[in-house]
């Protein structure tokens, strides 16, 4: 992992809300909260919560529920906090490699398309599993492969092909590289956990169109730090050949890709 593969910096949260957040993250945030609800928590944290669409999803889910959203970017919160305002939910920079809470404080721990990003992924788990109560849960979820989400794969691709004697990597080392659920498992038994369950969730990824879609993917995460690493003046003709790449998922209705990742629950 790199220096820049956890930064979300300058106007990267702003795209990554206005684009990211719609097209891949809003379809599984009303996936992890109702799976939440069945548990009926009372004390629920999400690390990760980067501006907070799963934040406001578990709060209508379980608005009895106390939410503490933490995030290592306070720009992210901030915008979190905009969208979702309520005495039930409380805001808070935290690393999930090191958490600032007691031992056994919360029934649920959230974590939608975080924990590839922690550089430390065992760490985050054994800090999970100590604030977890007993019989709580830990919820993650984990991108599924490139293979299985080929409007990322086209644009790693697209990118790669742009500056073919050094490919930015962001795609297939970060988000997309922890799918393998033995290695998953093995990480949340080193934690403590032994009783773990997968279930592997398919959305589509749907913008108004590819140009909207490749900024998203371009300019929303830290694969703008990669491409402006290599060129500074490179940022608009990688973005449109990206968006090049993504007309195949382009139709009179819009954007529309298939996506996949693994909801996983550790039970403590």
């Amino acid at each position: 992992m790199t220096t820049t593969d956890t930064v979300f910096a300058g106007s990267i949260p702003a795209a990554y809300d206005r684009f990211m957040v719609p097209m891949k993250f809003k379809p599984y945030a009303n996936d992890i909260a109702e799976r939440a609800k069945q548990f009926g928590p009372a004390d629920i944290l999400e690390t990760a919560a980067g501006t907070g669409v799963v934040t406001a999803a578990l709060h209508r889910a379980v608005p009895d529920a106390n939410i503490v959203a933490t995030d290592l970017n306070p720009a992210m919160l901030e915008m979190a906090a905009e969208r979702q305002r309520s005495s039930k939910v409380r805001y808070q920079a935290a690393d999930a490699q090191e958490l600032p809470f007691k031992d056994e404080s919360f029934d649920l721990i959230v974590c939608q398309f975080g924990i590839m990003f922690f550089p430390d992924k065992p760490a985050a788990n054994r800090e999970a599993f100590r604030v977890l109560r007993p019989g709580g849960r830990y919820l993650l979820l984990i991108w599924d492969s490139l293979e299985k989400n080929p409007a990322s794969r086209a644009v790693h691709e697209a990118v790669a092909a742009q500056f073919p004697e050094d490919p930015p990597q962001f795609y297939a080392r970060v988000p997309f590289g922890y799918h393998d659920l033995e290695l998953v498992t093995a990480d949340l038994m080193t934690a403590g956990f032994d009783d773990i369950e997968f279930e592997t969730i398919g959305h589509r990824s749907r913008l108004p169109s590819a140009i909207e879609a490749a900024i998203g993917m371009c300019q929303g995460s830290p694969l703008r730090s990669e491409i402006e690493a290599r060129d500074h003046s490179a940022l608009d003709r990688v973005t449109e050949a990206a968006a090049r790449a993504l007309q195949k998922f382009e139709s009179p209705d819009g954007f529309d890709a298939p996506m996949s990742a693994h909801l996983v629950i550790a039970t403590k």
